[in-house]
């Protein structure tokens, strides 16, 4: 390429590509090579500093760049996905935007012609592309810009005077725009505040309930509001219609609508995803009726995966003068640069690059949607199976049938409403699953969408995301894989999170704590027994207490994941336990959590009444070594305590006294003195402690099977109860022999019982020996009892 750069005949433009190549070179590579001065000049970045007054060169300048893009180190990890990979058509749209600066200076007459020719040739691209016959184009920055144009000319249309008298004639006839409920949220309220309108100029047209599509704007509902806002002297001015709607991507009946507004002479403007199919050959018949609609709005950015390209609204109007008041066109040369990055990009591309690129997006949506048609408890949101640029899908099992749910329930299309906390669990469950496909898999770009009748789901429109994140088919195989792992754990969480509400108020020590926005088994809040009034003091108790039992949980080996819940909204001092899967064992995970909370509360209270005894046993021994002292000096007298006169008396005649103090015996909580200890020359060890209370499940395990998994003898079904006195009494049964009859089998329990009993005697005479080993040898008293036995 730098070859064919070197003959082109303006140097500039050679200077100018090679510049651009090596400009994004550098700004591509995430591996940063500077030298440790340029690290340190760039180290606060993000304090704005002086202007150099030297200046810098163009290398140093496009490092700093690259500094402010990827950020500290520790953020290039999780950003650096994020960042569209540029491709070669990427850098035509690039160069675009440097040689309009370049182009710019060119003469008045020479700007024209080529500004000219620019404009003329990708407007004509754009509509033979899109099936768009004697359209204009206006190119916009922002993709709300072109419908505001488009309403600032049909309000010059249909007012005549407007130019005029500006706003004043707006007051005989109030002009209405109407927009569908399934549009982008903020749409209207941005039309009305930038063409100064009132809001009650924007009318919100419901959406079908009864028949049809439930993201599709209801055309007899939209003919009766046109007709009472005709009938209280309102003007119908505009219709905004989805060729794609934001959330599921529905299309509304262009044809029907069309009809409408040329029933009462008003504009019809689409826009959508879905416009993009008109590339296609093969175009659904609900799609291709945009071409007969007044002004649709294409984002070819997102689409074809060019960046920094406009957006273009394609139009029909005769009048260009009314054009030109409302902004669509502008004599300005250097405004129809706009198109420049766009003509540069549809030329590297070419019209079966273009059409490629849609339809690879197509064939990926299609390939996920037949996928998820095999899938149990997945349901789907399509408009068309057949040839749908968006699939909107969420998981969902019925109560009822939870156990066995036929394939065709399983599979059919969201209809119905879900209501209650049924609902909530199911959205929660449904935005936790949109963020591990997401986090998963990152290529095929899916996303979590919340709808109004379906709730939340995820959402893939490869026509949005593909072009840049580049997504290949194996990507969306990758998908499903990711899915098929993650339905098991989602239908073993909602199965046994009542299983695991009942266990914990059956529970005395726990409290359930009903939080539908956690993807999970559930929360549990340890309750402890104290007579504490303070209720500050309480809290801090209860913080403790289930701060430790979070710990120790964390610290078994299980599968479990255990928090203190999201970092906002959640509950405070609680367990919040994670997503599980069908062999867990709720009994004992209940029976864990109370054990292990009484632990830490019996630790907690023995502790504490330990600091107690011990204060008060400080303050007993402070009394008795005073009354001690005192009674010393009065065994002494008085002469003794002279200092000269005390050292002769003691010289003559000593004073013999042992030490006197006092120890503490933690075990016993008791005070003792120290004599015992001076003349045997060792402390006494006292009694032995108390064992440490522990928790009473130690359940068998077999090798390598982690905490609260079932056995294989019970992973055939979910028990309800506890399973573990049930598994001893099964170990029991296990050690006996087999085959035994009934008359056999209580001979066996009457010959385990005799044999239990004269252990029992034996363990006696062997104590009784080792009495009389200890006793005198007179004593013949407590020798005949054992003889006679």
């Amino acid at each position: 390429m730098d070859g064919s750069l070197e003959k082109m005949v303006d140097p500039t433009l050679a200077e100018m590509g090679k510049n651009l190549n090596e400009a994004m070179k550098m700004l591509e590579d995430n591996q940063r090579k500077v030298e440790e001065e340029n690290e340190k000049k760039y180290a606060r970045k993000d304090i704005p500093g002086p202007l150099q007054g030297s200046g810098q060169d163009m290398v140093s300048i496009l490092q700093l760049v690259q500094n402010l893009m990827h950020g500290e180190e520790e953020e290039e990890t999780s950003q650096s996905y994020r960042l569209q990979n540029v491709g070669e058509q990427g850098h035509m749209a690039l160069l675009g935007h440097s040689l309009a600066a370049y182009i710019s200076v060119l003469d008045r007459e020479r700007l024209r012609k080529l500004t000219t020719r620019i404009l003329s040739d990708t407007t004509l691209w754009l509509c033979r592309l899109f099936r768009y016959e004697n359209g204009s184009a206006y190119y916009h920055e922002d993709d709300r810009e072109g419908l505001l144009k488009i309403c600032r000319l049909v309000i010059h249309t249909r007012y005549e005077d407007y130019t005029l008298e500006g706003f004043n004639v707006l007051y005989t006839k109030q002009p209405v725009i109407y927009i569908s409920s399934a549009a982008r949220t903020g749409l209207g309220q941005a039309l009305c505040n930038q063409l100064g309108l009132p809001l009650s100029c924007m009318c919100r047209v419901p959406c079908n309930t009864m028949f049809g599509s439930q993201h599709q704007m209801d055309v007899a509902l939209l003919d009766r509001l046109i007709k009472d806002d005709v009938e209280c002297g309102k003007l119908p001015l505009l219709l905004v219609a989805n060729a794609g709607t934001p959330g599921a991507g529905h299309t509304d009946k262009l044809g029907r609508l069309k009809e409408l507004c040329e029933q009462h002479k008003m504009w019809l403007h689409v826009e959508g995803v879905n416009l993009a199919t008109l590339a296609l050959g093969y175009v659904s018949s609900s799609v291709l009726a945009a071409t007969k609609c007044d002004s649709m709005t294409l984002t070819l950015g997102s689409w074809l995966g060019l960046p920094a390209v406009p957006a273009v609204t394609l139009y029909r109007h005769e009048d260009p003068s009314l054009s030109l008041a409302a902004g669509l066109t502008s004599s300005q040369p250097v405004e129809k640069l706009r198109a420049l990055p766009l003509w540069l990009s549809l030329q590297y591309l070419g019209h079966d690059g273009i059409v490629e690129r849609i339809k690879h997006a197509s064939q990926l949506s299609q390939r996920l949607l037949e996928n998820l048609k095999n899938l149990d408890f997945i349901k789907t949101s399509v408009e068309d199976e057949l040839s749908s640029p968006v699939v909107v899908f969420k998981f969902f099992q019925e109560y009822s049938n939870r156990d066995q749910t036929s394939h065709a329930a399983q599979a059919s299309t969201i209809q119905h409403p879900i209501i209650g906390n049924e609902g909530h669990i199911y959205d929660t469950f449904n935005q936790w699953l949109g963020e591990q496909l997401a986090q998963l898999v990152p290529a095929s770009g899916v996303d979590v969408v919340e709808l109004e009748d379906e709730g939340t789901c995820v959402r893939f429109s490869p026509l949005m995301t593909s072009a840049v994140l580049g997504t290949e088919i194996q990507d969306i195989d990758h998908l499903v894989d990711c899915l098929k792992m993650k339905i098991p754990v989602l239908t073993s969480t909602l199965q046994l999170r009542e299983e695991f509400e009942q266990e914990v108020r059956r529970t005395v020590s726990l409290l359930y704590i009903e939080d539908l926005g956690w993807p999970g088994l559930g929360v549990v809040r340890y309750n402890c027994h104290s007579d504490e009034k303070n209720d500050d003091k309480q809290e801090k108790e209860l913080e403790k207490i289930n701060t430790e039992l979070l710990k120790k949980l964390n610290e078994l080996e299980s599968d479990l994941t255990f928090s203190l819940g999201p970092e906002f909204g959640g509950q405070k001092n609680c367990v919040y336990i994670g997503m599980v899967t069908e062999d867990l064992d709720v009994s004992e995970l209940v029976e864990t959590i109370a054990a292990t909370g009484r632990e830490i509360e019996e630790n907690s209270r023995l502790l504490e009444n330990m600091t107690e005894v011990v204060r008060k046993g400080i303050q007993e021994a402070q009394l008795q070594l005073q009354k001690a002292n005192e009674e010393r000096l009065l065994e002494e007298g008085l002469l003794r305590q002279i200092p000269v006169v005390g050292s002769v008396l003691n010289w003559f005649s000593p004073f013999q006294a042992s030490p006197k103090g006092r120890t503490f015996n933690l075990t016993a909580g008791s005070l003792e003195s120290t004599e015992s200890m001076y003349v045997s020359k060792a402390q006494g060890t006292g009694t032995t402690p108390p064992p440490t209370p522990t928790s009473s499940l130690a359940k068998q395990r077999l090798p390598g099977q982690k905490v609260f998994k079932r056995s294989l003898r019970s992973s055939d079904g979910f028990s309800e109860t506890s399973s573990i006195s049930h598994c001893d009494d099964l170990d029991r049964l296990d050690q006996r022999p087999p085959n035994l009859s009934p008359g056999q089998e209580q001979g066996s329990l009457e010959m385990e019982r005799a044999e239990e009993q004269k252990e029992v005697v034996q363990a006696k005479t062997d104590t009784e020996d080792i009495h009389s080993d200890q006793s005198p040898p007179d004593c013949t008293k407590a020798e005949e009892p054992a003889s006679q036995r």
